[in-house]
């Protein structure tokens, strides 16, 4: 196997194996950052070793022992040092309890490890950090990204990335967060920070907010993975299953979504015999499981079911429109969104014709939230080219696009624009 071929399949095994190492790590030095140093030393030790000696067949009970003997050499000088200051108090620690002593690290490794990832994703997504630190964290601890990889994804300076990781780790020290898995009631109320994280990874790879692609699917798949942990670790958690099945659901549609320059392709345009139809069924199956653990439905569950009027569609003429309305209509009840508004506005134009869905959009106008949602007059130059208003459909398009920050929907924008006096297709911007 080539060096460059070996080094793939090292980065490829410490994607997969980092969230369980670090998580192990965690619950026995109780410390974040230093579970993390020591994960990344391992992991230095195997690219140094392995291109030589070949990739272990467990290679994360390799990575898992390594780790280890690494963190009882750092306890152990850890505690001599502390001898020689003749003190027993343990700095290093985040306050929680002082870290277990060497000896006792060893028993801990083979401790059962069925909490530790769930420990892990707690910890990165605790609603003590701002969203922006959950999600570098999260992609960090738990995605196995590198600092790179993280700011390239989002297009941030990776410096930035950097020192909000740092500051993460940083606050959840001063923060005190307990190293412990709540339960019950705690669990459930710590539950929606996670699933925040997991749908802003989701949604940026989804539509990309910057840059030049519509799309990245890494982050898709990333926060995917994740999800599909998590709805196993807390199986009778609704809303897991809920927002598991509407990331199976849209994923199916990423081959479809882009043609061969790269250009979006918006729903109702779509080759639908592209969709993922594995996809398709696991993301049908996991929203049966949400729909039968809650009633009524919650945010994720519902956005799922919506999702599932498109999968089960043979074409967009037969899309269930008036259910997806009524699905909507519970929605924004319950998020009160106007970003949901927006959506539930384009679904009762497909249902009940484009003037009714005008008038609709037209009171979300003054939205403060809305006020520089590049998809509030994007949505509506749709509607008006339906109603034969081409010229005031054009400036709203055009607005559109200069409020947008991603180029390839930028592009669509102006071509819709340059177009609009042509018939336009029916619900272009529910992608």
């Amino acid at each position: 196997m080539a060096e460059g071929t070996r080094r793939k399949a090292v980065e490829a095994v410490w994607r997969i194996e980092s969230p369980r190492l670090i998580g192990g790590l965690v619950r026995m030095v109780r410390d974040v950052g230093l579970a993390e140093d020591l994960a990344q030393e391992a992991l230095v030790t195997a690219l140094e070793r392995w291109p030589s000696t070949g990739i272990p067949e467990n290679p994360g009970a390799w990575l898992m022992a390594t780790a280890k003997n690494r963190a009882i050499d750092h306890l152990r000088r850890h505690q001599m040092a502390e001898r020689k200051r003749g003190t027993t108090e343990d700095d290093a620690s985040l306050s929680h309890g002082a870290a277990p002593a060497a000896p006792e690290i060893e028993t801990a490794i083979d401790e059962d490890v069925g909490d530790d990832f769930l420990r892990l994703v707690l910890i990165a997504c605790h609603p003590v950090l701002s969203t922006e630190a959950r999600v570098a964290l999260t992609l960090r601890l738990l995605g196995g990204l590198t600092t790179e990889e993280i700011a390239r994804a989002f297009l941030v300076p990776e410096p930035t990335i950097a020192q909000r990781i740092v500051r993460a780790k940083r606050t959840l020290a001063e923060a005190r967060v307990p190293f412990e898995v709540p339960r019950g009631e705690d669990l459930t109320a710590r539950l929606p920070s996670v699933l925040e994280v997991l749908y802003l990874i989701f949604n940026e790879g989804y539509a990309a907010t910057r840059g030049d692609d519509w799309m990245r699917p890494d982050l898709c798949e990333d926060a995917l993975r994740l999800g599909r942990i998590l709805a196993e670790l807390v199986p009778g958690e609704a809303e897991v299953h809920g927002l598991v099945a509407l990331m199976e659901l849209q994923a199916s549609r990423l081959r479809a979504r882009v043609g061969p320059a790269g250009e979006p392709i918006l729903l109702l345009d779509q080759g639908r015999s592209r969709w993922d139809q594995l996809l398709v069924r696991r993301g049908l199956a996991a929203l049966a499981r949400a729909e039968a653990l809650s009633r009524p439905l919650g945010p994720y569950t519902l956005q799922a079911a919506i999702a599932a009027c498109h999968a089960r569609a043979g074409t967009g003429a037969d899309t269930d429109w008036a259910r997806i309305v009524a699905l909507y209509d519970a929605l924004v009840e319950l998020t009160r969104s106007p970003v949901v508004e927006l959506n539930r506005a384009v679904a009762v134009s497909m249902a009940f014709g484009p003037a009714v869905g005008l008038e609709l959009v037209d009171a979300l106008v003054d939205e403060p939230a809305l006020r520089s949602y590049h998809l509030l007059p994007g949505v509506r130059g749709d509607l008006l080219a339906k109603l034969g208003r081409p010229d005031e459909a054009r400036a709203e398009l055009e607005r559109a696009a200069s409020l947008a920050q991603n180029a390839r929907e930028r592009e669509l924008l102006l071509a819709r624009a340059r177009g609009c006096s042509s018939k336009l297709n029916d619900g272009r911007w529910t992608s």
